[in-house]
């Protein structure tokens, strides 16, 4: 099973400067490759403390003339918000420079002050994401982007410089509710998993994906990739009491960016499936933030280990990305969590079954 390092440049904490989180996220993802992760991640938002990485591609760029092997994904780009022509010009120039080592991850946006900050209509995301994706992807494969839909309209215009190999098992969608799990089975993408759910409506929802995806094209779906937020130690108290103080910390920014406490996802299309997790965060955050722990990855080197491999049996997952830096958790901690996690934890993860990131 490859493990992968996500990095999310969260700006919380107000004594942090955003030069300072910037400096020290960076520093961190420079330790990946010789503690042994496969992969590093960057993540896309705007306009906000909840995480400062505007442009996932320039971010993952960096990374890319860093290092000659490490894995490049983005997890993800966020295709409301951006010209589908663009995106696939930026994923094709990525792939050239990095030789060919980008994973591709797509998804439609939540953040309605994102939305918002781009004159964008959150009622026509998810038909913009499936038009904008189908473009993209058969762009890729055919090195020309065309497009006749309601939303997008491309002539035909080449990409250049030209994609280098296809981003067939290289491509993956971040998918939370049922409707986004059947557009991705149809686009034949894979799934990022970044939990938020009971596993059981997880699992229920990766078996229509499956089904769907057989019946669509007559073969088995990529095993999707699970992100978890996590934090090691070699005390199980204190892995706890850090956990529910920083993990718990980053669910409140959640509940803040995404506006959980409201009522504006009922009024809005194709965002059905967060009305009960509005109306929950409405009721009682702090069951939220204790539900959202349980589903995340912390404890000592063992507990990471075990609670990953139970995570990851019940999703059939085939690799494992690790967020260790967010909600102004001391970067002295952030460093010592992920040093004990790639020491102990992670060589035992890379033993668990899984699929390669790339395929060969």
């Amino acid at each position: 099973m490859d493990v992968g390092l996500a990095l999310i440049f969260q700006g919380s904490d107000p004594s942090m400067t955003d030069k300072y989180v910037y400096d020290n996220d960076i520093r961190i993802g420079m330790m990946a490759e010789e503690l042994g992760f496969q992969s590093i991640w960057g993540v896309e938002h705007h306009f906000t403390d909840y995480t400062m990485c505007p442009d996932v591609m320039q971010f993952l760029s960096f990374f890319a003339g860093k290092s000659d092997t490490i894995q490049l994904g983005s997890m993800v780009v966020v295709l409301p918000w951006h010209d589908p022509m663009r995106v696939a010009e930026e994923v094709s120039m990525l792939d050239n420079l990095s030789n060919g080592r980008l994973i591709l991850g797509i998804g439609r946006g939540l953040g309605r002050v994102e939305f918002e900050g781009f004159n964008r209509d959150m009622n026509d995301s998810r038909e913009y994401f499936t038009e904008s994706a189908q473009m993209i992807l058969q762009g890729l494969e055919t090195g020309t982007c065309e497009f006749d839909g309601r939303l997008v309209k491309q002539k035909p215009r080449d990409i250049r410089p030209a994609p280098i190999k296809s981003f067939k098992g290289r491509t993956y969608a971040a998918a939370v509710s049922p409707e986004s799990s059947k557009i991705m089975a149809e686009l034949g993408v894979g799934i990022l998993i970044i939990p938020q759910k009971p596993w059981s409506h997880v699992e229920k929802e990766l078996e229509d994906y499956r089904e769907i995806y057989r019946t669509v094209h007559k073969e088995e779906a990529p095993a999707p990739i699970l992100g978890g937020w996590t934090y090691c130690d070699e005390d199980a108290g204190r892995a706890e009491e850090m956990a529910l103080k920083y993990i718990g910390g980053y669910y409140l920014t959640v509940v803040q960016h995404y506006e959980m406490q409201g009522s504006h996802f009922k009024d809005t299309k194709g965002y059905e499936a967060y009305v009960a997790m509005q109306e929950t965060a409405n009721k009682d955050v702090q069951a939220m933030i204790e539900f959202f722990m349980s589903i995340q990855v912390w404890g000592t080197p063992e507990q990471c280990y075990d609670r990953i491999k139970n995570f990851t049996e019940r999703t059939r997952a085939g690799a494992y990305n690790a967020v260790f830096s967010y909600a102004g958790l001391p970067y002295d901690e952030v460093e010592k969590s992920m040093r004990l996690f790639a020491r102990d934890v992670l060589p035992e993860v890379r033993k668990l079954p899984g699929k390669p990131l790339m395929p060969a």
